[in-house]
Formats: C-alpha cells, structure tokens, sequence
C-alpha cells in the first residue's frame, strides 16, 4: 500500500529533510558498522583490549539515531503534519522508539554497574534492534520507490 499521495510524494522530493535523512543514513550505517566490528573484537580478545571502546562507539551509534529520530521528525511533520507516529509512519515510528530503547538500556546497565558480559550482550541487542529497524524502512523505501515510478508513468506526478 502506498504511504504517498502524489502531493505528499511532491512534498517529500524537495524536503531538505529528505536530503539529510539521505544523507546521515549511510553514515549511521558506518557507525554501526564499527560499533559490531570493535564490539565483536572485544569480546573475542582480538585487538581491542579496553572495554572503554565499547562504549565510546554505542555512544556514538545511540547519538547519531537520535540525530536521525529527530531530523525524522521534521520531516514527518513537514509532508505529513505530525511530529511522529503518523499512520504513514506508524510502524517505522514503533522500530524506532524501540531500537532507540534498546539503545538507552546500554547506558542505564552501565550506570547501574552491570558487568562488561552483560553490557556486551546489550550493545548486541541494541545493534539487531537497529538491523531490524533499518531493514523495514529499506523495504518500505523500496515499495514507495516502486509506486512513485508507476505514479510517474501514469502522469499522476
């Protein structure tokens, strides 16, 4: 099912929003990359030795989506007129809210002193959560993609 009038489709093409959530995605995708990466170095022995780099790379992995939500927001707002949880963006909204959980939940087990297995097993769990939610809207991107063609060959846009 479509998430885009062709208004709306309009809308979405000249955001600036747009743009930047272009933009960042590719670049959170890199910091997950070495967030898993160094995680998995650790765990194992290999290389990273300090636990200290766990952190600092979740740290920033948990920094950036929150730059994403919120430059999502803006979007949101812009082609559809609520802040989050529009119905077009309903269950993207639902992933995000709980990766970006997930991702939270690494820093509260920190501060309350859970040992380094557990945390690690928590950088993990944030991270899948974050696969998960990246892969639903790369589908969802996809379909649209599909619809905005066959909307152009229709002369609709």
């Amino acid at each position: 099912m479509p998430r885009y009038t062709p208004e709306q489709l309009v809308k979405r093409n000249a955001s600036i929003w747009t743009d930047i959530q272009i933009i960042l995605a590719p670049i959170q995708f890199l910091i997950f990359v070495a967030g898993v990466t160094i995680t998995i170095l650790y765990a194992n022995g290999l290389f990273i030795t300090n636990f200290y780099w766990v952190s600092v790379v979740i740290l920033f992995k948990t920094l950036f989506f929150a730059l994403l939500f919120i430059t999502g927001m803006f979007f949101e707002k812009e082609i559809f007129d609520k802040w989050v949880y529009s119905k077009e963006f309903l269950w993207e909204d639902i992933g995000s809210t709980v990766a970006a959980a997930f991702h939270l939940l690494y820093f509260v087990l920190a501060f309350l002193g859970y040992p380094e297995d557990v945390l690690i097993w928590e950088a993990f769990l944030a991270y899948f959560t974050y696969v998960i939610n990246a892969l639903q809207y790369l589908v969802r991107i996809i379909l649209e993609k599909l619809n905005e063609r066959k909307l152009r060959l229709d002369g609709r846009i």
